[in-house]
């Protein structure tokens, strides 16, 4: 999986898919997750085009967020990504976007709410 998100990594920015690798499902409840999304999807369709391309410090992913900021999740998705780093040695995009995340507590959660609000962008 590491090897696949190496090789989109120079196109794409493979944090989001990082910190939903390292944390188990679910991490946050449905009947809590569900509704986060929907307020932050609101959000998303009020800055414009709610297909556009998510961005990490965008108002949509930081309102979702800090919605489900929990200090135990934080934890769960920086050991997560820590056990990622073995797998991830060679491999040049992963391991660089690994290290920014391990480095930022804040920006990795960040990026596990951008992932669940991808998820519900996908068809």
């Amino acid at each position: 999986m590491l090897q696949m998100l190496d090789e989109t990594g120079a196109e794409a920015d493979v944090r989001p898919a990082l910190a939903l690798l390292a944390a188990p499902d679910p991490l946050v409840e449905p009947d809590e997750l569900k509704p986060a999304v929907r307020r932050a999807m609101l959000l998303l369709a009020a800055g414009g085009d709610p297909l556009r391309e998510l961005e990490l410090d965008g108002r949509a992913v930081s309102s979702l967020a800090a919605e489900l900021d929990r200090p135990e999740r934080r934890a769960v998705v920086s050991r997560g990504l820590e056990a990622l780093s073995p797998e991830a040695a060679g491999l040049a995009n992963v391991s660089g976007a690994l290290e920014q995340l391990l480095l930022d507590a804040t920006l990795a959660w960040r990026a596990y709410a951008c992932a669940l609000l991808a998820d519900e962008l996908e068809p």
